[in-house]
């Protein structure tokens, strides 16, 4: 079974988020909104089936990322997240949450033993046809 096909996105706590949306527009050329920025690309394997990598500022009081205290959360995309969710839990894996299901697919939050919160994602990628 696959698990990990690729990086999903990047959350960083910062200060000030609109700012620092602002200045990476300005200095890196990222195109950013209220929330960040999304890099859109063609998976390698299958070109006709498009793919997001998001980038994202979250302010320092965020809950979004508890219980973890760390300043960032990593996206990784999955396939399969049921199954995968299952695995982990026998592997002892600290799973956060259920699964939930968006328009943008299903997520789901697990710790690392260091404590560091991972966000899984099988994305609803959109296929050209």
């Amino acid at each position: 079974m696959k698990k990990v096909t690729g990086l999903g996105g990047v959350f960083f706590k910062c200060d000030n988020p609109k700012s620092m949306n602002e200045w990476y527009t300005k200095n890196l050329g990222l195109a950013t909104s209220d929330y960040g920025a999304t890099f859109e690309w063609r998976q390698a394997d299958n070109p006709s089936q498009k793919g997001t990598t998001a980038w994202c500022t979250f302010p320092q009081d965020t809950k979004y990322f508890n219980p973890s205290d760390k300043q960032f959360m990593i996206n990784y995309r999955v396939e399969n997240i049921v199954a995968l969710v299952d695995e982990l839990k026998k592997d002892h894996v600290t799973v956060i949450d259920e699964i939930q299901d968006s328009e943008y697919g299903k997520f789901v939050h697990v710790l690392d033993p260091e404590g560091n919160i991972i966000e899984l994602w099988e994305p609803n990628d959109e296929v050209e046809g």
